[in-house]
């Protein structure tokens, strides 16, 4: 009888186990993020490892784009709620597409870096090829055009080709070597030098300041749901703040290593790159004179405006980043 009655205890505090926990589980506000499969994803990963999503009632599926078409487009039916990527393409979304869209955070500098196929010798003998881009008016195309015009190599006197994202850029010089030259960006920049491709040169060097990474969202969606886009950022933030740790400088190299599924040594060489110039913002902020010249370049490149770009603000809401980090 006492066997009984012990059973029953424990079938009952099971029972009222679930029935506690099921509102939590149904608390979790799922949310799907687009990304490119790059390093400035780590203190996403980080978040997710260490619970700082879970901690403030997110379920965050991370996904892979192969283009920013993808990215860009999904984010504008629904498919997807928050984008990470070059936020250039944020501003192509709006001056292009359309679509009312609003930078809230920002992440890092880029590390883009020009490849070219190992017998290219100078930016002259670009002249008639062809180089990849992802696609051919956003963000590191327009970076490739302003490195090579400085160089004296005018748009139109060679080729471009859109591919994709950086693993497809890649993919496309190793498997023709007619595709000559690519902007890279660890940790595919990394496996590029391994591989025998030649650094021509940094795009910060060109450009100076350059806000490349970051994050946005439809401007409605932001409205109708602030507290968890705050969340959202607050979980990034300490995402940042764990990988900028140096005390987590070995975690962080093997979760980068797990996660890209990448040689530890290209790992460690890509974490290396990711906390010196041009790597991870501090608590992911958002560099305005970075964002300036990235508006300047569309300008000069594409004359968008007229040649002129309008003041960031226009693409900006960084109230929900401002109040996350009151909260932190």
């Amino acid at each position: 009888m006492r066997g009984r009655s012990l059973h029953g205890c424990i079938v009952g505090a099971a029972i009222a186990l679930a029935v506690t926990a099921a509102p939590t589980a149904q608390a979790q506000t799922k949310l799907k993020v687009m990304v490119f499969p790059t390093w400035s994803n780590l203190p996403l990963f980080a978040a997710e490892t260490h619970g700082y999503f879970a901690k403030r009632g997110l379920s965050v599926e991370i996904l892979n784009t192969p283009n920013s078409d993808v990215l860009r487009e999904g984010l504008a039916k629904g498919d997807h709620q928050i984008v990470h990527a070059a936020v250039d393409n944020a501003v192509a979304q709006v001056e292009i597409a359309k679509v009312d869209v609003a930078i809230v955070m920002g992440g890092d500098g880029g590390l883009n870096q020009l490849f070219a196929q190992p017998e290219i010798k100078s930016y002259d003998e670009l002249r008639g090829k062809t180089v990849v881009v992802d696609a051919p008016d956003t963000a590191f195309a327009l970076l490739l055009y302003k490195m090579l015009d400085v160089k004296g190599v005018k748009k139109g006197t060679y080729q471009v080709k859109p591919v994709g994202g950086t693993p497809l850029r890649l993919q496309a010089m190793q498997s023709d070597k007619t595709n000559v030259a690519a902007i890279l960006n660890p940790p595919l920049s990394v496996r590029a030098e391994t591989a025998g491709l030649k650094v021509l040169g940094s795009a910060v060097d060109v450009t100076g300041a350059y806000q490349s990474g970051g994050a946005w969202v439809l401007r409605s969606w932001g409205q109708a749901n602030a507290d968890t886009l705050t969340k959202y950022i607050q979980a990034n933030v300490e995402g940042v703040r764990w990988t900028l740790d140096p005390a987590n400088k070995a975690a962080a190299i093997a979760l980068l290593s797990e996660r890209q599924k990448l040689p530890p040594e290209v790992a460690a060489r890509t974490y290396e790159m990711a906390l010196g110039p041009g790597g991870f913002a501090k608590d992911a902020k958002f560099d305005l004179e970075g964002f300036k010249n990235v508006l300047k370049l569309r300008a000069e490149i594409l004359g968008t405006w007229g040649g002129t770009p309008p003041a960031p603000e226009k693409y900006l809401d960084l109230s929900y980043y401002q109040r996350a980090l009151t909260g932190i």
